[in-house]
């Protein structure tokens, strides 16, 4: 059976301003959301194995929402370590911005750790959540020696840190050695301004340094694809060659909804573009899904339960 590893973390949410007439609300959130969208949407034969360090304190309740998806691999657990888990506060200005602050955060993975359990996995999604998952040393390891595609969502990489844990919008150091680390990169439209905010430079840098494709969230307005015209992508994404060849590219438009949370929107729609193109979808048709899925997730509050939400098994729901 084919499987897919996740790297990213679990975050436990402190979210206020979500709803203004509601008191703050505490739920999993992170890469929370990312294993729900794949857990609806990985493609037949295909299972997921996180690789997830939990904070000693949260293990618990960790341990509590994994036994929620159906599409884990054998065995799959959270790897306790001995840190405070990561938590944030989130306070929302408007349903598109907001102020985030991380306490927290449990240690990057090294290269001896996370080397020998890719070892046996067909391809990798990761997910920038916290922005300290792994450094740019081993995210090189992970390339030279992965033969399989790995999608990323570069999103907390470009978020500083203050002393009182308040998340600021920074510019990547480094930028275009990360790009070259992975198959696929994922950003928003506020990311792609900390490069410049011109949408062809920067995709020239991304798909100069190596990638397939660069993938940049617009919001409601859904996503805009730049892809390697002359490169060579096997069924499943990865990058085996390329040529000289025109860049194709597209907004493809979401699909309009009456959102009541906007939290996790960024994750669903990387997770779900990913599962598509493991299932042998062209780029545009992969964006086209994650759109749904996305917007999908607007109209549904917390993670908890969101797989079978996106599945479709429940119908008008939501997580108070």
């Amino acid at each position: 059976m084919p499987r897919l590893g996740v790297v990213g973390v679990l975050v436990w949410d402190e979210i206020h301003g979500r709803d203004p007439a509601a008191p703050a609300v505490e739920e999993w959130g992170g890469i929370a959301y990312a294993l729900a969208a794949l857990d609806a949407a990985l493609p037949p034969g295909w299972d997921m194995a996180p690789l997830i360090k939990v904070g000693r304190d949260m293990s618990g309740p960790a341990a509590g929402f994994y036994r929620g998806l159906k599409r884990l691999a054998p065995g799959a657990r959270p790897i306790e370590v001995d840190a405070a888990n990561n938590r944030v506060v989130l306070h929302y200005q408007t349903s598109a911005r907001r102020c985030e602050r991380m306490s927290g955060g449990v240690p990057a993975w090294t290269w001896p750790e996370l080397g020998p359990l890719v070892r046996d996995l067909d391809a990798l999604y990761v997910n920038f959540i916290s922005g300290y998952e792994m450094t740019l040393e081993t995210a090189r390891a992970l390339r030279q020696a992965f033969p399989g595609p790995i999608y990323a969502d570069l999103h907390s990489l470009f978020l500083g840190k203050l002393p009182d844990g308040t998340r600021v919008l920074q510019a990547l150091p480094d930028a275009a050695a990360w790009f070259g680390c992975f198959d696929t990169v994922q950003m928003n439209e506020e990311e792609l301004d900390q490069m410049g905010g011109e949408p062809m430079p920067v995709a020239a840098t991304v798909l100069g340094a190596g990638a397939g494709a660069l993938v940049v969230t617009v919001g409601a307005r859904g996503a805009v694809y730049f892809e390697d015209g002359g490169a060579s992508r096997r069924s499943d994404g990865q990058t085996v060659g390329r040529s000289d060849g025109p860049v194709r590219t597209a907004l493809v438009r979401a699909p309009v909804v009456a959102a009541v949370d906007p939290t996790g929107c960024g994750d669903v729609f990387g997770a779900t573009c990913c599962a598509r193109l493991l299932a042998g979808d062209g780029l545009e048709s992969a964006v086209a899904a994650a759109n749904a899925a996305a917007a999908r997730n607007a109209t549904y509050r917390g993670a908890t339960g969101l797989a079978g939400f996106l599945r479709g098994e429940l119908v008008g729901a939501s997580c108070a």
